[in-house]
């Protein structure tokens, strides 16, 4: 795992002119009005070109759908992202260090909703220049439209209609605190069970627990942007690792029990008291390289899964000592990233350094088989996130240092008789590419550096990514129709 290299803060533009007979798109979608998913779920719409201030259409010749680290861009052309294939998309640009990590918040507006405007609470950490104040970002994003569907539930883009017709203001959509803290944070994670309660891991090399309740109940009283940086006491610190790291996961099962792991291959468990946590001082320890993420499991109280730049997956069961209980060959290259899919928890995904993209069945290796059911080799650059969503056991969200955020249905299969017939369909605007795999539904682009991507835990749909430039919110069109 890395942190934004400080020569490439530069802003990506979403849109651009772009020059006679040429074809470009941001994010590739379709949809068809049965809803379902073809074998190819990208195609490009060709983009108007801006010719003196108005918009023409562009050549009748079939567009080329383009593809991002295959095709250049010639000089003077940018990406012009076509808002048809968003449910919607919002961009909350930073108000000031760019964010390495962040987290959603749980908050008390409904379990499940799916109705407009959204609002969403969250925390993030900064990265700064050298000898910049770093600090907690405690912010409310609100006032989030989108499409919404028909009372007559068409599944069709006619069966959309907006819920409100101007474009919203981001500027007044979002509200903002800040809270000092020693260094950048490397990655900052809310508790499932008492969301307010914050860990954050310090380049400094403390792993921090901090209570943000005052500061998310004032959030809907502030303006933007709070330009103070207030000073906090944390709950606990601990100064056992020695060395900094990224590796921190809060227990969905058991409330306030915490795994931190460092580069120096050492994993602490924190367990809550009635007024504290109790560290353990003595780590467990199996990898021989820096742990790089960890997540607890979904369903299990005693289990938590551990991944490295060993290129492994641990899993471990904290009854039964302090060494890993399985481990396996995850990737050829550095394991970054994590998640354990909580519908089917004997999935685990991973991301590594090369860019591939992985899912292991854990079960598999007490039957002696091979515990590798999944294995995709589509990004060109190292995998930063990876999460399953918490509403659809299939579906998966990752992003990459090659600039791009994917989405994936792991249950889709290639379907020879469909793809032809969409072909044919579309013959006249896009040619899909052959060697994209079926599973991939979604890429979206538009920033540089992405580094974490989250699903909103209560919001079906929604994925909040946080790159070079800001946060964005955002629901592709082609989620829609299967969450709702």
């Amino acid at each position: 795992m890395g942190r934004i290299k400080r020569s490439s803060k530069k802003k990506a533009k979403s849109q651009k002119k772009v020059p006679a007979d040429t074809h470009h798109c941001l994010s590739f979608v379709f949809r068809t009005t049965d809803s379902s998913l073809f074998s190819h779920p990208n195609f490009c719409i060709p983009l108007q070109k801006q010719l003196g201030g108005e918009a023409s259409s562009s050549s009748s010749a079939p567009a080329k759908v383009w593809q991002p680290g295959v095709d250049a861009l010639e000089d003077g052309e940018e990406l012009q992202y076509d808002p048809t294939a968003y449910n919607y998309f919002h961009r909350f640009v930073n108000a000031g260090w760019p964010y390495l990590s962040f987290d959603v918040v749980r908050d008390h507006l409904g379990l499940v909703r799916s109705e407009f405007p959204h609002t969403l609470y969250g925390v993030a950490g900064t990265q700064s220049l050298e000898g910049a104040p770093n600090y907690v970002a405690i912010f409310m994003l609100s006032n989030i439209k989108g499409k919404m569907r028909k009372p007559d539930g068409e599944s069709d883009m006619d069966g959309y209609s907006s819920s409100d017709e101007e474009e919203q203001d981001t500027k007044n959509s979002m509200h903002l605190k800040k809270v000092a803290h020693a260094g950048c944070v490397n990655r900052i994670r809310s508790m499932t069970q008492k969301p307010h309660i914050c860990a954050t891991w310090g380049e400094t090399g403390h792993v921090q627990v901090w209570d943000f309740s005052s500061f998310l109940n004032s959030l809907a009283d502030s303006g933007m942007d709070d330009q103070i940086i207030h000073k906090l006491v944390p709950l606990k610190v601990f100064s056992g690792h020695e060395k900094e790291g990224f590796a921190i996961d809060w227990s969905p099962v058991v409330t306030g029990r915490l795994v931190s792991g460092d580069f120096n291959k050492c994993i602490h468990m924190w367990e809550p008291t009635s007024s504290n946590w109790n560290i353990d001082a003595n780590p467990f320890v199996g990898h021989s390289k820096s742990i790089e993420d960890l997540q607890w499991s979904p369903t299990e109280a005693n289990m938590f899964a551990s991944c490295s730049a060993d290129k492994t997956i641990a899993i471990w069961d904290i009854r039964t000592g302090k060494k890993p209980c399985l481990s396996i060959k995850a990737h050829n290259s550095d394991v970054n990233v994590i998640s354990w899919n909580r519908f089917a928890s004997n999935l685990i995904a991973s991301g590594s350094d090369d860019g591939s993209v992985s899912v292991h069945d854990h079960r598999l290796i007490k039957e002696g088989k091979d515990p590798l059911v999944g294995h995709f080799k589509y990004h060109k650059k190292a995998i930063t996130s990876i999460e399953w969503s918490p509403f659809e056991a299939s579906t998966l969200a990752v992003s990459s240092e090659d600039h791009q955020l994917t989405i994936w249905d792991l249950a889709v299969e290639r379907d020879a008789e469909g793809e032809a017939e969409f072909e044919a369909k579309m013959e006249d605007q896009a040619k899909t590419p052959e060697d994209l795999p079926p599973q991939l539904l979604f890429i979206h682009q538009g920033q540089k550096h992405w580094k974490e991507v989250h699903w909103h835990p209560q919001i079906p749909g929604m994925i909040v990514a946080t790159g070079i430039d800001g946060l964005d919110v955002l629901m592709p069109s082609n989620l829609a129709s299967t969450l709702y």
